[in-house]
């Protein structure tokens, strides 16, 4: 069985958000907590980090170029050095108490963004959707964290995880792409880690990095686990497929909140790995805008 290995020299402090280029090469990849989007480049090693006034909590790349970006304060779209070239929309929820955090795109090029309710005194994060027209819906309510977005390619299921709660969910999508009541697709126990940032294969199964857990597991379509990969570290954040085959699997890690001791131990805590599999992975569309 193949064994998780380091991209480069980098640790971060929160990284997550892996986006494969196919075009470029290279991997981008948030660090939250830092205000960054980095780009890293498999060819010529080269290291980009391109700096925001707030979190972004996630992104995703755009045809027209550039990125749009769910930050603190709400939703942007920027040009390719992190500029902001139009405002789409405020934080859905009150940015003192929720900043976003995990998103992606659908098999339609639309962008959704998840938020993580910092007091998690109840349910109160949101996850919203931005249309190709670039208006903005919230479309799911009763989240502590959002997380583990992905689609599977017949555009029938959204999966999403609420990592504070230990649960991943998928919502049902009818032809339209509208979602309709979510349903429990696994629930993990203490101790079995919680479910972070995850990835869809081209066999439908669901890849999730297990926060807390030292490992990113391989769901079946049933919710069965299927494989388990460890890693030298305790809190793996989020998976995305790349390379030229689209079966390397690279996978961001986390050092936040933890102690010099624990970083001391485990010195690897905020690095990205790579990993390769034996079945490819469906590829991160790149947000449509039809205006």
């Amino acid at each position: 069985m193949a064994q998780p290995q380091v991209l480069f020299d980098y640790t971060g402090h929160l990284p997550e958000c892996p986006t494969w280029s196919a075009q470029e090469n290279s991997l981008y990849w948030t660090d939250i907590l830092e205000n960054e989007i980095h780009r890293y480049n498999i060819v010529s090693k080269k290291h980009d980090v391109i700096q925001f006034s707030e979190e972004v909590g996630c992104f995703a790349l755009c045809e027209a170029g550039g990125f749009i970006v769910a930050l603190r304060s709400g939703i942007y779209l920027t040009n390719h050095t992190g500029l902001i070239t139009r405002k789409i929309c405020d934080n859905p929820n009150n940015p003192a108490l929720a900043r976003f955090n995990d998103g992606g795109t659908d098999r339609d090029g639309r962008f959704y963004a998840g938020t993580f309710w910092g007091p998690g005194d109840y349910n109160g994060a949101l996850l919203c959707r931005v249309d190709n027209d670039l208006t903005a819906h919230v479309i799911q309510h009763d989240i502590h964290g959002a997380n583990g977005l992905a689609f599977s390619a017949d555009k029938k299921w959204m999966f999403t995880s609420d990592t504070p709660n230990r649960v991943i969910y998928r919502t049902p999508l009818d032809e339209q792409g509208e979602p309709g009541q979510r349903e429990v697709f696994k629930r993990f126990e203490p101790g079995q880690g919680i479910p972070d940032g995850a990835a869809i294969d081209a066999e439908g199964c669901y890849w999730t990095a297990l926060f807390d857990g030292y490992r990113i597991a391989r769901l079946s379509p049933d919710g069965d686990v299927l494989e388990e990969y460890r890693l030298p570290v305790r809190c793996p954040t989020m998976v995305c497929f790349g390379g030229d085959d689209m079966k390397t699997l690279f996978i961001t890690t986390t050092r936040e909140n933890m102690s010099d001791a624990e970083v001391a131990e485990r010195p690897l805590s905020g690095a990205i790995f790579m990993l390769k599999v034996a079945v490819a992975g469906m590829p991160k569309l790149k947000f449509r805008q039809n205006q």
